[in-house]
Parts: C-alpha cells; structure tokens; sequence
C-alpha cells in the first residue's frame, strides 16, 4: 500500500508543482486547450509563414521569438528568413550591411530608423541572425507613407515616384473596412469622427507592406519567421488577410500574447485569436 502511494505522489508531483507554481505564461491552441512549446515548434515547421504576434513591450513574448528562432534553426537551419515590423523597407540596404558585417553596430544604430526598445527587445534576434548568416528582411512600410495616408487617404500615395512605390505594397491598395479589427477602430473613434477610414487605411498599408515583402522575401520550401505587433495578425486578419489575397493556399501559423489576471484559463475574448495564444500574467514587468 505504501509503495501504491509514494507512485502516486511521484507521477502527481508535476502537477502539484505546477499548481504551486507562478508560471510566467501558460500556452493555448486557439480553443483554450493547453498545449507545449515542442507542439507549436512542430506546426511551425509545417509552414510557410509564421507570424509571431507580440506585446512590444512584453520580456516573455521576446524570450520565446528567440527560443523559436533557436529551434528552427536546429531544426531547418538552411531554410529560415526573419523579418520584422520594427525594420522599414527603406531600411533595408542598412540591415543588409550590418547582417553582412560590412558596417558596425554603432553605425547601424544611428543611421537606421530603429524603435527605442531595439536594443532590449529586438537586437538579440537581430545579431543571433547575423551570426548564423540568416536573412532579415525590413517588412514595414516607411512610417512617413503611413504618415501621408492617415492625413489623406490612400490617394496620397499615388503622388510618389517609382522608386518609393517600391518600398510599399502594390497600388491600388483594397481595404477591407468591414474586418472587425479595421471596424472596431472606426467604431472606437480613433482618428477623429472624419479620419477614422484614413486612419484605418494607415494601417492597412503596414499590412499589405509586410504581407508583401514576406512574400517577395519567401524561397521556395522556406520558413519565414515574422515579427510583428499582435494586432497585425490577431484574428487572422491584418497581414494574414492581405497574405492570402497575394497568394492563396498559403500556409500560414499564427501566435499571439496576451495578458490575463489569471492564465490558468484563457478568457473566451482570445479564443480562436491565434494558432497558438502565449498567455501572460497582466502584472509581468514591461520592457519599457
């Protein structure tokens, strides 16, 4: 009877460990269920694009981009390509130099338009890719374009050259304003009681950037790890709408982070967010 117990208590002891535990995120399928970073990883390699949906200032999100990057390089090292929305496209000679070792760290981060959390978020996977010799693509859309659409519309595109055309998606631009997270900004007023559409445009054109230059930065039988803010592709909208209006059939992964009081549970707000929800503690310290 004794030793019935002590079995008991051995393959009970990581789950009463758990229950004791504070864990810093637990990790969901997009039906609430729990799942593991080793299922994840495998679904990963089963596509083409996946899409890493960050908190910008959130340490574990950044932890795990870099843990996922880790293991598929160990896993496909020859086929991944990073691409991130804090880097523009006008950007991307300067990535190109620093990546290939031809400029210094400090000339690459004084002359590229880098987010202010770069070097405690972003630089490691930056320099991880460097050292491996992993392509980094710049997928966003110069903010200075994004800057003219919110003023005035899609229209105010058309009135650039050639050249800068090439640093954006494919024009015309369709906006679809009926994709609830589009919507919901309308509906939330943001951009002022006339601008919202504009508004809703400016985002749209990051979008359609970055879905853009995913693809034209995607070899054949590659995986390419993406890096973009949560709202870009929650609810596989955002940059997986415009993804699959440029190619259909692609085959597409999707994570996204959120914050919860409790994480023990996902709250029916985030299912069906994501392919795979990182679920953070709401009191997790910030980056910045």
């Amino acid at each position: 009877m004794k030793k019935l117990i002590l079995a008991i208590l051995i393959a009970l002891s990581p789950i009463l460990c758990m229950a004791q535990d504070k864990p810093a995120y637990v990790l969901y399928n997009k039906d609430g269920s729990r799942t593991t970073f080793a299922k994840m990883l495998k679904d990963a390699l089963k596509n083409e694009v996946v899409l890493f949906g960050e908190l910008h200032n959130n340490p574990i999100a950044h932890w795990l981009q870099i843990e996922l990057f880790d293991a598929l390089y160990e896993k496909e090292a020859s086929k991944i390509v990073l691409g991130f929305e804090m880097l523009e496209a006008d950007d991307q000679l300067k990535v190109d130099e620093y990546c290939a070792g031809y400029i210094s760290d400090k000339n690459f981060e004084k002359e590229a338009r880098l987010w202010p959390n770069y070097s405690t978020d972003y630089k490691a996977l930056v320099d991880s890719a460097k050292a491996r010799r992993v392509p980094v693509v710049a997928t966003n859309i110069p903010r200075r374009y994004a800057a003219v659409v919110a003023k005035e519309g899609l229209a105010g595109l058309e009135k650039f050259s050639t050249e800068a055309k090439k640093l954006m998606m494919p024009l015309p631009l369709k906006v679809d304003f009926e994709l609830p997270a589009y919507k919901s900004i309308i509906e939330s007023g943001m951009g002022g009681a006339h601008g919202g559409q504009n508004f809703v445009s400016a985002q749209a054109v990051k979008d359609a950037t970055m879905a853009h230059r995913i693809l034209a930065n995607l070899p054949p039988k590659s995986i390419f790890l993406h890096f973009n803010g949560a709202f870009h592709s929650d609810g596989y909208e955002g940059i997986v709408w415009y993804l699959n209006q440029y190619k259909s059939k692609l085959k597409t992964l999707t994570i996204s982070t959120v914050l919860q009081k409790d994480v023990n549970e996902l709250d029916k707000e985030h299912l069906q967010k994501a392919d795979y929800i990182i679920c953070v503690p709401e009191n997790m310290t910030g980056t910045y």
